[in-house]
């Protein structure tokens, strides 16, 4: 039986996300009437990245325990939230534009390292986790369990230093 190349459409998926969140930057910010208060949508995409944080978490606990069930379970979770912090962060950055980071010293640096780091592998992780779940889901162990082992440990960092992120900046909206 041939394997399904899912690498197409993942390549694809990639492009297409990473480009929409990079156009979002240069953009002018939305001038129109919004009707609530966007400074709620920061504090909502760490909740959201909190929640896959966690789901990867007992993902991860899951399939060291071989309860694969529960592993596709808590993945298809952190996939969910991970698709609601993107709507959240995309309609955040088309309605206002960024918020600059009012700290100094060590704490600045500390913060656009975090910042850096966490922008860099979020773009990585993208077609890692895309190429991950379609292995996985096409029954493509050995494949899975290659990518996966440098799927799980970037996407786990990049969830929580979008928590700390939001952290260290929120008190400068």
């Amino acid at each position: 039986m041939k394997e399904k190349n899912y690498t197409p459409l993942v390549a694809v998926l990639t492009v297409v996300i990473v480009a929409l969140i990079a156009i979002l930057f240069f953009l002018p910010a939305y001038d129109g009437e919004i009707g609530f208060d966007v400074k709620i949508l920061p504090m909502l995409n760490a909740i959201f990245n909190s929640f896959t944080f966690l789901a990867l978490i007992v993902a991860l606990i899951a399939i060291l325990k071989k309860n694969i069930k529960m592993h596709r379970t808590f993945i298809g979770l952190a996939f969910t939230t991970t698709t609601l912090f993107l709507v959240s962060y995309v309609t955040y950055h088309y309605l206002t534009e960024s918020t600059p980071f009012g700290g100094e010293g060590i704490v600045r640096s500390i913060y656009f390292f975090i910042l850096l780091t966490h922008i860099v592998l979020a773009i990585v992780v993208v077609p890692l986790a895309l190429l991950s779940v379609a292995r996985g889901l096409s029954n493509q162990i050995d494949k899975h369990r290659k990518i996966a082992r440098w799927t799980m440990p970037i996407w786990l960092y990049v969830s929580l230093t979008g928590v700390i992120v939001y952290l260290m900046i929120s008190p400068y909206y």
